[in-house]
């Protein structure tokens, strides 16, 4: 049996954050910036319980940690010190706290509805992988019908390195970017707005402790170095990609903007959701040795969904549009498996870099992650005022969801990714 809050509103069953999520976040209140745990509907100031002292059990770094503005130092702390922290919120939250512990809690709690969200941490780093082998196969067939998947992919995690500048935190509008394109039956190259701007729905995993210069990070310790997960849309220019993307791959078809969920939600919260990942298709090869792990539940049971309402959408009153599904078990490549890759040759990850797994999509039609995939429907995107999409207008308002549930335990949700598309300048 799950256990219960005395805050009413975590209890609920539709609730996002019921007490067995307990995500982290930076919010904006009142001219301060603070970490905050999501619980219900409501935040608990973290900084506000240091100095009420009701995380005075805990050891003094990490409780200077809980009251600086950005997760940084509570991440570089490691997964013992988040532990701690979070069975101490725990016990703040439970139903079972006494009444003494309630009343002192309270003053600290903030509604949700008051709150501006912020970016959660100082992002130092940004690295996206392709992950998904059904996203990668379908994009494959537009432009290589005969042989989708280059040679090296089930060999290797497939990634670059992002811009970590314009990463920006749910509800930030995302303008129209403008860059070279070329048409196929173009002589030379224009520099216009992108006429194919897209989204990408996908998870990302902040890094918490780090890794030495020069020291892998073992495939079974891997995990250990993930303080959570988020949603991330990476915001993609096909028009702009498809020109400049040979030799070196993505650049400004993909760096002029990447969306984040705010709440980071803990491994821990997700353990209890872990599944077995898909099987591998016949004949494909086992991992390389250091990529081989020896969990039996690698994956996560986590249902995604992206949401589209155009402006008219909007001005007619229609709520937003489901337009894919998918789930996060059908990656190729595990969260694990993209840590230890990246640290695999000494790169050292740091406090508050980000990961993300690239576009997550599932076989089937429906499961498809981009737009850019679904050119290989029969017929376009149809929503219900009639219009259509190949791509996104402005105007266009984008929102990924995520949650995992399970008979006998509650639903954890990941709250909204969204972003808006405003005409380009």
């Amino acid at each position: 049996m799950a256990l219960k809050s005395w805050i009413a509103s975590a209890n609920d069953p539709d609730t996002d954050f019921p007490l067995a999520n307990l995500p982290y976040g930076v919010f904006r209140h009142a001219h301060s910036t603070r970490i905050g745990v999501a619980i219900g509907n409501e935040v608990v100031d973290l900084r506000a319980c240091a100095t009420e002292g009701l995380l005075e059990s805990l050891p003094s770094d990490l409780v200077d940690a809980c009251a600086a503005g950005v997760l940084n130092a509570l991440m570089a702390l490691g997964h013992n010190a988040w532990s701690g922290l979070r069975k101490r919120i725990t016990e703040l939250l439970s139903s079972e706290a006494g009444e003494d512990t309630q009343n002192r809690l309270a003053s600290t709690l903030v509604p949700m509805r008051e709150v501006a969200m912020q970016l959660p941490a100082q992002i130092g780093d940004y690295t996206d992988f392709y992950a998904s082998i059904h996203h990668a196969t379908r994009v494959g067939k537009l432009f290589r019908p005969d042989n989708p998947l280059l040679p090296n992919y089930k060999y290797v995690p497939i990634g670059y390195h992002g811009r970590a500048s314009s990463i920006v935190v749910s509800g930030h509008e995302v303008r129209r970017p403008s860059g070279q394109t070329k048409p196929s039956q173009a002589a030379e190259p224009t520099f216009d707005p992108s006429r194919s701007l897209d989204y990408e729905l996908e998870v990302g995993a902040f890094i918490g402790a780090g890794n030495s210069l020069g020291q892998p990070i073992p495939i079974a310790e891997a995990e250990q170095h993930i303080f959570g997960l988020c949603l991330v849309n990476d915001w993609s220019a096909r028009d702009i990609q498809s020109w400049e993307y040979q030799p070196l791959g993505p650049f400004l078809a993909k760096n002029f903007a990447t969306s984040i969920s705010p709440w980071i939600v803990p491994m821990e919260a997700l353990s209890p959701y872990r599944v077995a990942a898909a099987p591998r298709p016949d004949g494909d090869p086992d991992p390389l040795p250091y990529l081989a792990s020896s969990s039996a539940k690698s994956a996560i049971d986590l249902t995604l969904e992206v949401h589209l309402q155009s402006k008219q959408m909007r001005e007619a009153g229609n709520p937003p549009r489901r337009v894919s599904h998918g789930n996060m078990r059908d990656l190729y490549w595990s969260i694990a498996q993209l840590v230890t890759h990246h640290a695999s040759n000494g790169c050292n990850l740091r406090a508050g870099d980000l990961l993300a797994t690239g576009t997550i999509s599932g076989p089937d039609e429906g499961s498809e992650g981009c737009l850019l995939e679904m050119k290989n429907r029969a017929e376009p995107l149809r929503l219900p005022t009639g219009e259509s999409r190949v791509f996104l207008e402005d105007g266009d308002q984008v929102t990924l969801r995520a949650f995992t549930q399970r008979d006998g335990l509650p639903r954890i949700g990941f709250g909204e990714c969204t972003g808006t598309v405003i005409p380009a300048l």
